[in-house]
């Protein structure tokens, strides 16, 4: 997997998404002013209820413009087998009966599922459980995923 098809994938999705979110909050707000939402009488909240659905639109397009202006900004480090994870690292890790997962350890967009070369590979945020369990760790050590009886045991057995 290489970092730099990673990123280019995460910003494609998040321009996507904010695409999709500004024209729905667009569509939203055209709505809440509409002059059939005016409210009939006291209890007739129609043009309340599609302000707050607006509102929620813009303020998630707002949340995906940060995160993409974070990856379009992001230093890519390189790292090996020695150096402390962190930021923009690419980690492979193998649970104790030999299945791999790669996780990309990115400032924002935790939990999309990306695929490079037919491998998947989660992002995660420092901010995350597991990411602040990898941060700092180095080739060969080992990780807990998960809560309660999900629980699973990781190897690192590659840092890039």
């Amino acid at each position: 997997m290489h970092k730099d098809s990673l990123i280019q994938q995460i910003i494609t999705i998040l321009t996507t998404d904010l695409n999709t979110l500004t024209v729905a909050a667009k569509s939203a707000h055209a709505a809440a002013t509409h002059s059939e939402c005016l409210p009939d009488n006291k209890y007739d909240t129609t043009g309340l209820e599609a302000s707050y659905i607006a509102q929620g639109q813009a303020n998630r397009a707002q949340d995906i413009r940060q995160s993409l202006d974070r990856y379009q900004k992001l230093i890519i480090r390189d790292f090996d087998d020695e150096a402390p994870i962190r930021l923009t690292a690419l980690i492979t890790m193998e649970d104790d009966s030999g299945n791999l997962r790669r996780v990309f350890l990115g400032p924002d967009a935790g939990g999309l599922k990306l695929v490079d070369e037919d491998r998947e590979c989660v992002v995660i945020t420092p901010e995350s459980p597991l990411g602040r369990a990898l941060l700092g760790k180095v080739c060969g050590d080992e990780v807990a995923a998960g809560g309660g009886t999900s629980r699973k045991t990781f190897t690192i057995v590659a840092v890039a």
